[in-house]
Order: C-alpha cells, then sequence, then structure tokens
C-alpha cells in the first residue's frame, strides 16, 4: 500500500444489477483483499437467491475470496442499522489489524452511508409520545418544528428528504438535548476510494430482467417456500421487500407468474432509480464517488491508490 495513500478502504457501491459483487471479488483477488458486503438483506441466513449473494463467486479461483457480514443472523431475529454498524466496526478492523484491505460492496445507501460516515445517532430510541405529537401535524409544521431544534452537530447531517425521516430527525435531536452525554461518542469515519458502478441504463434494465429470469429458474419460488415452512411470516416476506414479497403475493395466489415476474422486474427497476437517488444524496453530504460505466476502469483508479 502506498505511504502517500489517504484511503484506508475501496468501496463498490451502485444499483441493483451492475456487477458489484463480481468487480469486488476481483478486487479482492488483485490487492489481496476481504470483501465486506454492506447489504440490509445479505446478512440473513437462508435468503440466498432473493438477495443475489452468489456465493460460488466467491471461490471460483484459487485462493477463494473471504467475505464478511453474509448470513449473520436468522431471517426470524430483528436486526437494526446500528447492530449493523457494531459488526462492520468488529469485521472492518479485523482486516486491518491482519493488513488486508477492506472492500466494501454494497447497494444498501443507508448502510453504506452509516459505514462511512460512522453515525453514532442511529441506536436513539424511538420516541412514542413524541412521534404521536408529531404525526398529526402537517408537512410545514414538522419541517418548522425540525428548524426550531437547538443546533447540534446531528442537525446538519439529518436527512430531512421525506416526512417520516423529518420526525425520525427531530426524535434524536430531541433525545440529544435530554441526553447531551450521547455526543460524547466520538465519530471516527473511515476513509473508502469509493467507486460507483453505474452501466448504461439500457444495460441495467437488461441486466435485472435477465437475473430476476434466472432467480425464479434457479428456485426463488422454493427458497421462499422454505421460508414460510421454517415459520416466516408473510407479514415478514413482505417486509423483506421486492423478491420475497411479490413471491408471498404469489404463493397467496394473489396474482399469476406471468403478473408477478412482469411486476416484480418494474418494481425491481423503480428500486435500482432509488438506489442512484440515494447515491447521489450522498455525493451531496460530502462523499466522493468515481463513477464508472465499465468495471474494467475501476482497476487504473485503484493501482494509482494503492
Amino acid at each position: 500500500m502506498s505511504t502517500q495513500n489517504p484511503y484506508d478502504s475501496i468501496c463498490i457501491l451502485g444499483p441493483t444489477a451492475s456487477g458489484k459483487t463480481n468487480l469486488a471479488i476481483q478486487i479482492c483477488q488483485k490487492w489481496k483483499g476481504e470483501l465486506l458486503s454492506i447489504d440490509s438483506r445479505m446478512v440473513y441466513k437462508k435468503m440466498d437467491i432473493g438477495t443475489g449473494k452468489d456465493l460460488h463467486e466467491y471461490s471460483l479461483t484459487e485462493p477463494a475470496v473471504n467475505y464478511h457480514l453474509i448470513d449473520i443472523i436468522e431471517a426470524h431475529e430483528p436486526y437494526a442499522i446500528h447492530q449493523f454498524q457494531s459488526d462492520f466496526k468488529l469485521a472492518f478492523e479485523a482486516l486491518r489489524n491482519k493488513d488486508k484491505i477492506p472492500v466494501l460492496c454494497g447497494g444498501s445507501g443507508l448502510y453504506l452511508e452509516a459505514v462511512i460516515k460512522d453515525f453514532t445517532f442511529t441506536s436513539v430510541p424511538n420516541l412514542h409520545e413524541l412521534r404521536a405529537q408529531l404525526e398529526v401535524k402537517n408537512d410545514t409544521e414538522i419541517q418548522k418544528i425540525f428548524e426550531q431544534q437547538a443546533a447540534h452537530p446531528f442537525k446538519l447531517l439529518a436527512d430531512t428528504s421525506t416526512r417520516k425521516r423529518t420526525i425520525r430527525a427531530i426524535e434524536i435531536l430531541q433525545y440529544l438535548f435530554v441526553h447531551p452525554e450521547f455526543i460524547l461518542r466520538t465519530p471516527q469515519p473511515i476513509k473508502p476510494l469509493v467507486i460507483g458502478l453505474n452501466p448504461p441504463l439500457g444495460n441495467r434494465r437488461e441486466n435485472i430482467l435477465l437475473r430476476l429470469q434466472q432467480r425464479i429458474n434457479n428456485g426463488l419460488i422454493e427458497e421462499v417456500e422454505q421460508l414460510l415452512a421454517d415459520g416466516i411470516t408473510h407479514q415478514k416476506l413482505v417486509y423483506f421487500g421486492l423478491e420475497y414479497k411479490f413471491v408471498s403475493d404469489y404463493l397467496q395466489g394473489k396474482m399469476s407468474m406471468e403478473y408477478m415476474s412482469e411486476h416484480l422486474g418494474i418494481a425491481i427497476q423503480q428500486f435500482a432509480k432509488r438506489q442512484m437517488t440515494y447515491f447521489r444524496k450522498m455525493e451531496k453530504a460530502g462523499i466522493k464517488i468515481h463513477w464508472i460505466e465499465k468495471k474494467e476502469h475501476a482497476f487504473p483508479l485503484i493501482q494509482s491508490c494503492f
């Protein structure tokens, strides 16, 4: 690693079906790194096809690439973002201690931002009474209440792009006002070289639909049936979203296979668009993303830094 290198890790982000995992694995092989998955659903066991874990890819060449933060919790267990932050820190520090380059890979924008910036406020509890008071107010009133909150470092970080997020921001600020000791936890942000993989829109759409059909053919329906057999409820499957929600509806007879395939494909494309919107928000918040269209464009960029 270069002595002039300002980075302590590499981060590969991008919308779904852009080829992030394959690129991250190649980077791990070339620079002797290990992969840290930053995905809100890959943490769950027995959710392999719907989340696109593609675990076989890690051992296609010798030596196999080690990965972390995948299959760490049962699907029926609750898992919050502050727990992920804690697990991430342990894995990240362990890799740095053994002189391995952590290669972050994922499309869950909130999780990525939380570990890159090391947000220390995600474990603030919900203030149910305050939330009930805010819920009856209109959007303008809620925004005004946020602006009236006392100055705090979190106020500059808060996401107020939606009504729900603004209410949550007010909750956190109110909690911090009553518990000022909370700010004694000093953030220790990591310093990744962030590369965004964003192939042309037409290619992305084609990849999404092709991958979806492959997942259906390779056992997606059977995977969801097994989750149900293991006691995961249809309500929980809806919480997991996208593939799990649509297959749940199909298995309950709410839609045909043809309808499910078509509308799930549309929903995944819409999800990819939302991912890109979140990544742009991350840029506005100060995270530099080096965007590329093709995977091979990442290698000279990394070579100049590591």
